[in-house]
Parts: structure tokens; C-alpha cells; sequence
């Protein structure tokens, strides 16, 4: 068995705290969050109300292009302030959640394997 990092994308609405988990990845680029932000935005963009903002960090892998994609719908992009994980606690406490729920109680063997439990969470 390989260790190896692996870094999910996921988004929460905060009215209802609907979490859409987008993908998970070894290797995370600008491209791959882009790609995942455009799926999120077709499923989202069929609903009645409107998504209106986009709370995000400073990563850069968050490039032009990401924003773009939810800009084009309507939805205005607000950054956290840089290292101030309290900015954005309704993720940090999603994250904290997971990891201890989850991660504790379950070794994940490779991204195929999170891929199909986390389906079960969707």
C-alpha cells in the first residue's frame, strides 16, 4: 500500500449546508479545479435560485478561469482573508467533520476507493 495525499473539492451551500463534493485528485492544478467547478455549475445552475456568491480562498490553483465560471452565471466572487481559516467556518468545520468522523475510522487505500464511499455520501 502507497500513502499518498489526496485533496477533495467541495462546495457547500450555506442556507442549506448541502455539501457537492466535485472530485478528488493526487495532484490538484488550475486546470483539474476548473474542470470540476464547471460540473458543479451545470448541476447548480438547473435549480430555481441562483447561486450569488463564491466564497474561496487565496490558493492559486482559484485561477481567472475557475471564477470565470461561476462570474458567467451571476455570481460574485469573495475571497477569505489570506490565513484566517475563521473566514470560511462552515468548510473549516466541514473538513474537521470528515476528518474526524471519517478519516479516524476508515483508512482509504487510493483515489477509487474514496471516489465510491464518498458516493454514498452525496
Amino acid at each position: 500500500m502507497w500513502f499518498q495525499r489526496l485533496y477533495v473539492l467541495f462546495f457547500i451551500e450555506i442556507a442549506s449546508r448541502r455539501v457537492h463534493l466535485a472530485g478528488c485528485t493526487s495532484q490538484p492544478n488550475g486546470e483539474w479545479v476548473t474542470q470540476q467547478a464547471r460540473q458543479v455549475a451545470w448541476t447548480v445552475a438547473e435549480r430555481a435560485d441562483p447561486v450569488r456568491f463564491l466564497i474561496r480562498d487565496h490558493d492559486r490553483k482559484f485561477t481567472d478561469s475557475f471564477d470565470a465560471v461561476f462570474q458567467t452565471q451571476g455570481a460574485r466572487i469573495i475571497r477569505t482573508p489570506i490565513q484566517v481559516p475563521e473566514a470560511n467556518g462552515i468548510a473549516e468545520r466541514f473538513v474537521r467533520t470528515v476528518r474526524s468522523e471519517c478519516l479516524d475510522w476508515l483508512l482509504i487505500v487510493n483515489r477509487r476507493h474514496l471516489e465510491t464511499h464518498a458516493n454514498g455520501v452525496r
